[in-house]
């Protein structure tokens, strides 16, 4: 055989051939046709396969030999070819028949020393492929090979390898540097089954535990049906369900909608989502005490007794829970339960500042009543949801707080405090006062549905109290749906009572000591709560009671010998320094220009002083300055007072030239704290009247009320609060609107006894009753 040959080209688009390898080529393809053709024609049995990679032909093919043309079981005529060698492609020549004749010049494989070694190594890889797939015939034909080049050109059987990589085979003659590249392709194909061996086995351990996890289901299954036919009982999952939702005391339109839960769940595939949210559901439902309630105590006095063993004063309180409960037994001895699918259930409001005892009343209330008690913390709740419940197509959807207080209080007709419901907040989750409006209507809560539970559910047996420290927050229509109980703050004998009957034995236990050990005289607390903790509840008094006590006990652990204590009010500057409220209404009315206002806050009534001044003339513009961080209603109260007196102030006999010629400031102490409101008119008006006149203000008076253009006193809230701060202040005589005189009945008569009370109905009146006389006044300070 000559280097160099002319043969008829026949193109591989899908294959490439190395010498060595035999292939089957069908005949049905123009071109291959063509070169079997031209072979023959030319008295030749030698054709050269070349691979066709994107429409271009590659450098170098293989010298293919025909052996057989025939035949395939299918009918499809084809040739039978041997790969032979390597040759290099040249340039193209002349030849019978319609192929592609070219030039070929044959490549002699070039071996070196390394290709032996390489061999060897190319061998193991490969046989490793081989066992993975488990081709043990092909392995054996491998090991007989013991010719590097020969061995090299077995690759183009491997079904890994690309066109690309064997068409590189076959264009480069040099067999070392072959195998150098075979190695490295075929540990990265190691690689590569090693990461799909890992897949394929975490998939199949995957299988495996889920058919085994149904094997064991199935055979669970079976155990449960073997068991039911011997003991009766459910014999599946579904049907256990089923046969608890028949044997729970559920109303008609709950059985039939667990009912259709039940049926949902048999149809349910095992490994659907929707199993889990099923069970969940009925889980919820059947937890319900759908007909379970505790029975009132319908012993008034006892149910009254124990109020007033718990709390003292809140007889507005106390009285509200009598009347419910004297209803409530009347309504049960007539068998009127249930009057127009409504029970008797109450909701109150109880409004207070805050250690008043609103929270502490509901277990009172509870426990008087006879009945569960449940408390559902509101403050800083922003999720409607939190009340109405989530969705049941959310993932970890809940019933909303009031089913689980009804849930968790085990009866229907529990006490559920709504704790600090003024402290709700909205935002775009919703507003959850909103849905507290049918939770709260008597008229629509026999009808509470509940979006979790999608079911009707009967809150109208529920007492529901609602506490609150300022009514501002709470909106108009939810304030509308309950019935409002004020708790105004406690007198100074109240404060008294309460710490000796309930601050100090809580106390003394905390603190480890006995009543034998320490007493606390009456006197000690009444100067705790007057001149120590000036304040509308007794949070701060059982903290210095508490203070008080911790510091006998540290004496104790000390070892200092303390006998039968006995705390006096003489003793309290030992232990808690000097008193912090002490009188200052006569130091700080002294001058003219300050008045004694009263005023409601958040934490109860409290003392406000309003100081007036007036700046010398023809320095700066005339008008009003205020200070004192007021608000705008405030503000105005401020404005009106000037009109007023710069009117009226000749009838008044006050140098009302100096309103117009020189600047009115007013300003209200405790500037950090924000104020407004129009109650302070009167006091604006009085402070301004003291200052032009130079008498000043009594200092045993304080006053309230709204002034008008015209000089009338209009009508004030929060009157009963204002009376208790002013007593708590030590004032004597208060100035109260007119109209606001229904609302002294209010009042503690031990206050009441106190103070001297005057209802007025006009700024003139006020004036003749807040000012000195004009025999003492001080003209240089209306100079």
């Amino acid at each position: 055989m000559t280097d160099t040959l002319n043969l008829p080209v026949l193109p591989l688009d899908d294959v490439v051939v190395l010498p060595g390898m035999v292939v089957p080529v069908r005949l049905a393809d123009s071109e291959a046709r063509a070169a079997i053709d031209a072979a023959q024609a030319a008295g030749q049995d030698q054709v050269l396969l070349v691979p066709r990679l994107d429409g271009k032909y590659a450098k170098a093919g293989t010298l293919g030999e025909i052996e057989q043309i025939g035949r395939l079981p299918g009918g499809a005529q084809a040739a039978v070819i041997r790969g032979a060698q390597r040759v290099r492609i040249g340039a193209g020549t002349t030849g019978p028949g319609a192929a592609l004749w070219v030039g070929a010049t044959v490549m002699h494989e070039i071996t070196d020393e390394r290709s032996a070694e390489l061999a060897r190594e190319y061998k193991t890889l490969t046989t490793s492929v081989l066992q993975r797939r488990g081709a043990y015939q092909v392995i054996d034909s491998i090991k007989g090979v013991d010719d590097p080049a020969e061995l090299s050109d077995l690759a183009g059987y491997a079904s890994y390898l690309s066109t690309e990589q064997k068409s590189w085979l076959v264009e480069n003659a040099n067999v070392s540097e072959r195998l150098e590249k075979l190695i490295g392709w075929v540990k990265d194909h190691l690689a590569e089954l090693e990461v799909s061996e890992t897949i394929q086995k975490d998939v199949q351990e995957g299988m495996e535990k889920q058919q085994r996890e149904f094997l064991l289901r199935q055979q669970m299954a079976a155990i449960r049906k073997e068991l039911a036919e011997l003991d009766g009982k459910a014999e599946s999952e579904e049907e256990d369900y089923r046969a608890r939702v028949e044997a729970a005391d559920l109303p008609e339109h709950v059985k039939k909608a667990a009912l259709a839960e039940v049926d949902k769940l048999e149809r349910t595939a095992e490994q659907s989502p929707e199993v889990g949210w099923i069970r969940t559901w009925l889980d919820t439902v059947l937890e319900l005490p759908w007909n379970e309630r505790t029975e009132d105590s319908y012993d008034i006095r006892e149910a009254r007794a124990v109020l007033d063993a718990d709390h003292a004063g809140l007889d507005d309180v106390k009285q509200r829970i009598t009347e419910y409960l004297a209803v409530r037994r009347r309504r049960a001895d007539r068998g009127l339960g249930v009057v127009g699918g409504r029970r008797s259930g109450a909701v109150l409001a109880l409004v207070g500042p805050p250690g008043v005892g609103k929270t502490s009343l509901g277990e009172s209330v509870a426990r008087a009543m006879g009945r569960k008690f449940v408390r559902v913390a509101l403050g800083g709740v922003r999720d409607e949801a939190e009340i109405r419940g989530h969705r049941r197509t959310y993932v970890g959807a809940l019933p909303g707080r009031i089913v689980r207080a009804i849930t968790e209080a085990g009866s229907m007709n529990p006490v559920v405090l709504l704790d600090e419901i003024d402290k709700v907040g909205a935002d775009y989750r919703g507003d959850p006062t909103a849905a507290l409006l049918e939770v709260l209507d008597p008229a629509q809560n026999h009808t509470f549905r509940d979006h979790y539970l999608e079911v009707e559910l009967d809150l109208s047996d529920v007492v529901f109290l609602a506490t609150a420290n300022v009514l501002d927050s709470i909106p108009a229509p939810l304030l509308d749906r309950m019935e409002l109980v004020q708790l105004d703050g406690y007198t100074e004998d109240e404060k008294v009572t309460i710490a000796r009957d309930h601050l100090l034995p809580r106390q003394l236990e905390r603190a480890g000591l006995t009543a034998d050990e320490v007493t606390v005289e009456d006197s000690a607390l009444r100067v705790l709560a007057g001149e120590y903790t000036r304040e509308a509840g007794v949070r701060q008094l059982e903290r210095s009671i508490s203070r008080v006590l911790r510091k006998v006990t540290a004496k104790l652990a000390l070892g200092e010998d303390l006998g039968n204590l006995t705390i006096g009010s003489t003793d309290l500057k030992e232990y808690l320094g000097s008193p912090k409220f002490t009188p200052e209404s006569a130091e700080r009315t002294a001058l003219p220009g300050v008045a004694t206002g009263l005023a409601v806050t958040g934490a109860g009534g409290d003392v406000l002083f309003v100081e007036a001044s007036l700046a010398d003339k023809e320095t700066g513009p005339t008008g009003v300055t205020l200070t004192g961080q007021l608000g705008d209603v405030m503000k105005e109260s401020a404005q009106i007072a000037l009109s007023y007196l710069r009117s009226h102030g000749a009838e008044l006999g006050l140098p009302v030239g100096d309103l117009a010629e020189r600047n009115a400031h007013i300003h209200v102490p405790a500037g950090a704290v924000p104020k407004d409101g129009p109650s302070a008119g009167v006091t604006m008006t009085t402070a301004l009247a003291s200052l032009l006149s130079g008498r000043p203000v009594r200092s045993e008076v304080a006053m309230t009320g709204e002034v008008s253009l015209t000089g009338r006193v209009l009508p004030i809230g929060g009157v009963k609060q204002k009376l208790l701060a002013a007593h708590r202040a030590g004032l004597t005589t208060i100035l109260i609107p007119k109209r606001n005189e229904p609302d002294l009945e209010d009042v503690p008569a031990s206050v009441l006894a106190e103070l001297t009370v005057h209802p007025v109905s006009d700024v003139r009146e006020v004036l003749d009753l807040a000012l000195e006389p004009a025999e003492v006044q001080s003209h240089q300070y209306a100079a």
